[in-house]
């Protein structure tokens, strides 16, 4: 099947004009533009879109029971994973045991019993919300144990804490709200763990700006907001207020795109190899959205705030 608008942004490559994209089941094909993927590829049937294909968006850190509209994948935390939501990438469950006792003699054998029991192939986690750091530190452990993803929230802990208790690297990603200082912003970026932004209020547009111009790699989460552009909404934020204040480094537009697609699935481990999301190239997961936007500059109109008029999630629309 071949999915075709005036517009396609892959996020891992430059936006094509006319473009297209082929998929076969829950799998991409290919990507390029129209003319050559049809004169390429024994096409059964087209789905002509209107505006612009968008590598599917990834909400980071979520903890409403659905995701918004346009979000191909996302981060759910739950207290529990009868919680489960079905929302394509990966379930944590929260740990917040106040004390070892608790630990020890209730939350540690139920979070393991649940890690077992739960049917693959739903990919879980755990969320350490827990403030003991001997816990931390044994929830670290645990997940290593079962080859399991972190989720960490700096405003609770912070970096160094959370390296302390070998919270931090590749397999873990943190929340944050609040602005990060030159060394904490190091330590992250020299440990692989992804930031992901979550709105609170008024963003700190310097923060996110030092954080992009040093390499740190980022993402965004909802939270505990349902917004309607998902991933997106805080990213055009950011936008709006670095506009604001007369600052517009270049490459900005795009680096918020990405950091709103390919960094939430970089935090979710799921930016690589056959599956991948986040990205629309050969072997990703067709996971993609559709946004009614226009224009000579493609990562600004997708920044301005244009309605989701589609989704489509493993090859099937939603």
């Amino acid at each position: 099947m071949l999915h075709s608008a005036p517009l396609v942004l892959p996020v891992c490559d430059d936006p094509i004009r006319d473009g297209a994209v082929v998929i076969r089941g829950d799998r991409v094909l290919q990507v390029g533009t129209r003319a050559e993927l049809l004169s390429c590829f024994p096409v059964s049937e087209e789905r002509r879109w209107p505006g612009m294909i968008v590598a599917g968006p990834v909400d980071a850190c979520s903890v409403v029971p659905s995701a918004a509209l346009g979000v191909t994948a996302r981060a759910s935390v739950v207290c529990d994973l009868a919680e489960l939501t079905g929302v394509p990438g990966i379930t944590y469950i929260e740990v917040n045991a106040d004390s070892e006792e608790d630990w020890e003699e209730r939350e540690r054998d139920a979070v393991i019993t649940a890690i077992r029991e739960i049917d693959r192939p739903c990919a879980v986690g755990i969320a350490a919300r827990t403030r003991n750091p001997q816990v931390l530190e044994d929830v670290a452990v645990l997940a290593r144990t079962f080859g399991l993803r972190l989720l960490a929230d700096l405003d609770r802990h912070s970096p160094a804490e959370l390296d302390e208790a070998g919270v931090l690297g590749p397999l873990c990603h943190v929340t944050c709200t609040r602005p990060l200082d030159p060394g904490e912003r190091k330590l992250l970026r020299l440990r692989e763990t992804v930031i992901a932004l979550c709105p609170s209020g008024t963003p700190h547009v310097t923060d996110v700006l030092a954080l992009l111009d040093e390499g740190n790699s980022l993402a965004f989460g909802s939270g505990r907001e349902a917004r309607a552009a998902g991933p997106l909404g805080p990213a055009a934020t950011i936008r709006r207020h670095a506009r604001e204040l007369g600052l517009r480094p270049r490459g900005l537009d795009r680096k918020l795109v990405e950091a709103a697609t390919l960094g939430g699935a970089r935090a979710l481990g799921m930016d690589r190899g056959p599956g991948r999301i986040g990205s629309l190239g050969p072997g990703a997961r067709a996971d993609f959205a559709v946004f009614d936007a226009r224009g000579r500059y493609p990562y600004a109109a997708l920044l301005a705030g244009p309605p989701c008029i589609g989704t489509v999630v493993g090859g099937v629309e939603r």
